[in-house]
């Protein structure tokens, strides 16, 4: 089980990247639009290096759903493999089982 303060903190940087979602978006697109002039580019930059360090993307770290760990994190059951074992022979996983051959 990983630390709460470890999976809070994600939850946090979580709820600050859909904040800041699209004016983040709007502020890319003009700095990174080549027909718009130099100094207005520029201020676009400088307005989007006020935002939030943890409102990029980024920052966000897939965790396991069940025991909030961050590695071996399979994207498709939201869980770490050792989640995903344990209720996959819980069987509380449909249409999965253990490999045997």
């Amino acid at each position: 089980m990983a630390k709460k303060s470890s999976v809070e903190k994600n939850n946090r940087r979580q709820r600050l990247v859909k904040k800041f979602a699209g004016k983040r978006a709007r502020l890319l697109a003009i700095a990174n639009d080549d027909s718009k002039q130099m100094d207005e580019r520029f201020t676009a930059r400088l307005k989007l290096a006020e935002l939030p360090r943890n409102a990029n993307p980024t920052r966000v770290r897939n965790r396991c759903n069940m025991s909030g760990r961050p590695r071996a994190f399979l994207r498709h059951f939201g869980l770490s493999r050792i989640a995903l074992r344990d209720m996959a022979l819980n069987g509380l996983i449909p249409g999965v089982r253990k490999a045997s051959w």
